[in-house]
């Protein structure tokens, strides 16, 4: 009696978790529904209110500006950013850029010997210091805003290369419309081509960008500043309780936080700015670990607030979707542990037509988030169709981070602190690499990769063809993820050796 209590337990656990992947499945079409269903409008309309404010009131009745650099460690990247940023074109006078440096590598030499420079040329450049790195990045924005001159705050890190007219195409959108809090533009990518790794991540990226801030932008949801490539209104983070550090996405946080105090967020989407993306999946995970704690951090943090809000359904139900998506990976890992169990001990039996809705049901959503892929580059690319070549990779790479993301999911719902670990970048020349711990992880990857194989071939011997597949691709996952973190962990180790010997 017990052995089948605990078994009907376990069948619960996996039907949740099924339930739940479906569910975030099926808003990836409703998110599909709202962008296809505005974007022409939306796009055409952000177009010719920008021309409209050109031709009114022309460039002299522009705002002054304060660009935010915050940097940690980034010898290899502050000078491409510092020189991408003094290129911006913005009125004379009214563009101040701050260094907010807080690195102890000797990096901020470098940073010092620009910003010496820059003003040499005339550009209003500062740079602040600090020896502490009280409440990370939110800190460093929080001191740099106390003394900025502008009344409207442009903020990118320092992988990013924003485009000279960057300014003229967003800080508008505020000027036109008091009770916008935030102006974010899309990301572009700097070194897509550079690996399969790289090429995967950059379609993940534009799923985002381009249909889900898209959607909760012109749907009128919730939606999130991406801690870069965006431009605040002061009054905004201040009247939200300014930058706070107790979660690691203090982007999400803030955005949240103004928009229950009834500000308002748009997303430009004519607006790209490319970044570096991790070359090392190290780095990767690690950027990932990071994303995933501070989510769900915010999720706890501030959905209450949502929920008791006049928020209407829509609104409370995309934020939660939204905040706690990082959830998909520990429910994965779920079906993944519980699929070889139930198949050898579970005595129920599932009716043919109950059998054939839920393939129908579960085939759809799994489908959905490439779907959601597929249209990105679809409606933003011109070379979509050797694009999406590398879904399945994504698929893979999604898929096998799994147990880090569940990691991060954990640590944050037990409250474990941490700390803002930076996710290190290359540049054009990698003048600074940095030591990275061994990544132990890839065992428990290459474990589970094996035990989904296992699980792939007793499932398919037993011609049970609807959660077979699943299991193969998991197995996948696990397995190009665990070998890749591995070897990337070796080369670098080797580089490393190298630059010691020389």
């Amino acid at each position: 009696m017990a052995t089948l209590t605990a078994l009907y337990l376990l069948f619960g656990l996996y039907a949740v978790a099924s339930v739940g992947l479906f569910t975030y499945g099926i808003n990836c079409y409703w998110l599909l529904y709202i962008f296809l269903r505005n974007r022409r409008r939306e796009v055409i309309h952000d177009r010719r209110r920008l021309r409209q404010f050109y031709a009114q009131k022309g460039m002299d009745r522009l705002p002054v500006v304060t660009t935010q650099l915050p940097v940690f460690n980034e010898g290899n990247v502050i000078e491409r950013l510092i020189r991408s940023v003094c290129a911006m074109e913005y009125p004379a006078g009214r563009h101040e850029i701050q260094i907010l440096d807080d690195s102890t590598d000797g990096s901020e030499k470098i940073a010092a010997k620009l910003v010496e420079e820059m003003r040499a040329e005339g550009h209003d450049v500062v740079l602040i210091h600090r020896t502490h790195r009280k409440d990370y990045k939110a800190g460093a924005l929080n001191e740099g805003m106390e003394v900025a001159k502008g009344q409207y705050l442009a903020i990118f890190d320092a992988d990013f290369v924003p485009p000279k007219d960057y300014l003229l195409n967003t800080v508008p959108f505020l000027c036109m419309d008091d009770g916008v809090g935030l102006v974010q533009a899309r990301w572009g990518h700097l070194n897509s081509q550079e690996s399969s790794l790289t090429l995967a991540q950059s379609i993940g990226i534009d799923g985002h960008f381009v249909i889900e801030q898209s959607a909760r932008s012109w749907g009128r949801l919730f939606m999130n500043f991406n801690g870069t490539a965006g431009v605040w209104r002061k009054t905004a983070i201040q009247t939200s309780g300014g930058w706070e550090g107790d979660t690691l996405t203090e982007d999400m946080d803030l955005s949240y936080r103004a928009q229950l105090e009834g500000w308002k967020m748009k997303f430009a989407y004519d607006v790209v700015v490319p970044a570096e993306l991790p070359a090392d999946i190290n780095a990767f995970k690690s950027q990932q670990f990071r994303w995933a704690k501070g989510s769900i951090q915010t999720a706890m943090k501030l959905l209450p607030q949502v929920m008791a809000s006049k928020e209407s359904w829509r609104v409370k139900l995309q934020s939660v979707l939204h905040t706690t998506h990082y959830m998909i990976h520990p429910l994965m890992l779920v079906t993944a542990l519980l699929a070889l169990p139930l198949l050898y001990w579970f005595p129920f039996k599932v009716s043919t037509g109950a059998f054939a809705a839920l393939c129908v049901l579960i085939v759809t959503s799994s489908l959905a988030p490439s779907i959601l892929y597929l249209v990105a580059q679809r409606v933003s690319r011109k070379n979509w169709k050797s694009r999406v070549l590398s879904l399945p990779t994504l698929m893979a790479v999604g898929v096998g981070i799994a147990f880090n993301n569940t990691r991060a999911v954990f640590s944050a719902i037990t409250g474990q602190k941490g700390s803002f670990v930076r996710t290190p970048k290359a540049g054009d020349k990698a003048t600074f690499v940095y030591r990275t711990k061994f990544p132990y992880a890839a065992a428990v990857e290459l474990a589970l990769s094996a035990y989904c194989f296992m699980g792939f071939l007793h499932y398919t011997s037993a011609q049970k063809y609807l959660v077979g597949p699943f299991l193969g691709l998991y197995a996948v996952g696990f397995l190009v993820v665990g070998c890749m973190s591995l070897f990337h962990h070796m080369r670098k180790q080797f580089l490393l050796r190298s630059l010691d010997a020389a």
